[in-house]
């Protein structure tokens, strides 16, 4: 029988031009794990947008990434202050792990 732990799933929205700078924020925080997962369409308070592939207009990316949650606090710090400007969408969730030791 597999034992799991719980950890930490952040996901960030961000507009992809961005996501380098989100990358060195998780990476700061000794975050080591992420993936960047491109998403072609979306919508919001503001409306519909959809990715352009000729332009790279209203291109988004999620981050995600695992960690424990005092590696997760310490990014939702990091991140704080860009939140508005950088017009983030963060969701930290409970997640059960396997190999909890690796996050």
């Amino acid at each position: 029988m597999f034992q799991t732990v719980t950890r930490k799933r952040i996901e960030i929205l961000v507009d992809t031009p961005l996501a380098p700078r989100i990358i060195a924020k998780i990476k700061a925080v000794d975050i080591s794990g992420w993936s960047l997962i491109h998403v072609d369409s979306g919508g919001g308070r503001a409306g519909e947008w959809q990715h352009d592939d000729v332009t790279g207009a209203a291109a988004k990316t999620i981050i995600l990434a695992i960690a424990s949650d005092t590696k997760a606090n310490a990014l939702v710090g990091e991140l704080a202050p860009v939140l508005d400007s950088y017009r983030l969408l963060l969701t930290i969730g409970d997640v059960q792990v396997v190999r909890g030791e690796r996050f």
